[in-house]
């Protein structure tokens, strides 16, 4: 199976040594962030540095300002994390090791945006506003996610030749903010989603298109959810959804954040494929999204409907560490063709609840289960040890 690393620019700029360590592994393929979230990150093996801290979420190549003059929402450019083209020049010295490069494009997740403009966030039940999480419901977010998937998806000049979408659909309550303290109370994913719902004006809006009073279904919620701030919650899957909230408002609230984001899926991989046909990268540009079968999941692998998302895109990235594979990839295998993706995510860092020897087995369990290729996350981030464990997995898939 094809494999491809996940891999920041600054791994790779500056360390002369970093595109032949990743080629050596085994992988073919490069997934470069172009567009990231903020983050602090360890370079264990960089010859200048063992610390990167991105203070927000940034582009990191030069953003044009005339593509952006009539958004009322931009895109932030990088600090000196990711200063200049840190996109084209990382992809340069992975293209020229003998990697394909693929952008890596995180959309819906942005702290300094909801700090900056609070009237772009998702807002929860109780009145809450999620900074990280901008709401795709608002037309504002929307054209601003669909014009920054185009623009750094393609990086002409650069070789890339597709991109993966990540948090292309709505974000929820789950984030790893600085000095998090929500672990007190056990919160179930049914809950997570009631939690996860928005209530801006446009969101409050789109409920009572459907028939839903907006002040009665918030007050649903947060009847639904006071059960479980006293003693926690493990109501899971849709099940657990109707269970706290009623199969009436829950078909509800399905239906308008999935109608929100099947558009926005739909406009970001079209405006990516229109921007890339005019370019050196042609039509043939591949276009994934992180994503997870359950639809009422947020986060960074969005729910999907399998047969809608695999009508829109070429094919989608899917977390499977963990024993996940079987319940990611099975809903979409009737949805699938002959050029379908189906990509396997597996954590290859100890440190951060990967298995790096584990992976062989892994990879021929989701090959069973009808994986076509293979993500590994992260190289960067990963000790020796693990990149060790991952080249000698590769040369025995390899064999």
């Amino acid at each position: 199976m094809k494999t491809s690393t996940f891999v920041y620019p600054w791994d790779v700029i500056g360390d002369p040594d970093a595109a032949a360590r990743i080629a050596d592994l085994g992988v073919q393929q490069v997934t470069l962030a172009a567009a990231y979230h903020s983050t602090r990150a360890l370079t264990p093996r960089h010859p200048r540095h063992r610390v990167v801290t991105a203070e927000h979420a940034a582009v990191l190549y030069p953003p044009d300002p005339a593509r952006w003059a009539d958004h009322d929402v931009r895109p932030y450019a990088a600090g000196d994390w990711a200063s200049g083209d840190a996109y084209g020049e990382a992809a340069e010295a992975l293209t020229a090791a003998g990697l394909d490069v693929h952008s890596w494009v995180v959309l819906a997740h942005s702290s300094r945006l909801g700090a900056e403009r609070p009237d772009t966030s998702v807002v929860n039940a109780y009145g809450d506003r999620y900074p990280w999480a901008p709401c795709i419901a608002r037309p504002a977010v929307a054209a601003y996610l669909t014009e920054l998937a185009a623009e750094a998806a393609v990086r002409p000049g650069t070789g890339t030749r597709g991109v993966e979408l990540e948090s292309c659909g709505w974000y929820g309550f789950d984030h790893l903010h600085a000095h998090d303290k929500t672990a007190g109370v056990a919160l179930g994913d049914a809950a997570r989603y009631l939690l996860a719902l928005c209530f801006c004006a446009d969101c409050r809006a789109g409920y009572a298109g459907l028939g839903a009073d907006p002040d009665e279904l918030a007050a649903a919620v947060r009847r639904a959810l006071a059960p479980g701030w006293a003693a926690g919650s493990t109501a899971s899957g849709r099940e657990g959804i109707e269970r706290l909230l009623g199969a009436e408002l829950t078909a509800v609230t399905l239906d308008w954040r999935g109608g929100v984001a099947r558009t926005l899926q739909e406009a970001a991989v079209a405006a990516v494929r229109a921007e890339a046909a005019t370019t050196e990268a042609g039509p043939g540009f591949q276009v994934l999204l992180h994503a997870d079968p359950a639809p009422y999941r947020v986060g960074a692998n969005t729910g999907v409907d399998p047969a809608h998302i695999l009508g829109v895109a070429d094919g989608v990235v899917l977390p499977c560490t963990g024993g996940a594979a079987g319940a990611m990839l099975g809903p979409f295998a009737d949805h699938r063709t002959g050029s379908t993706v189906l990509a396997a995510n597996f954590n290859i860092v100890r440190g951060m609840g990967g298995d790096p020897a584990g992976l062989a087995e892994d990879a021929a369990r989701a090959e069973a289960l009808g994986a076509t290729e293979l993500r590994l996350y992260h190289a960067g981030l990963a000790s020796d040890a693990d990149l060790a464990d991952v080249r000698a997995a590769l040369a025995k898939q390899a064999d």
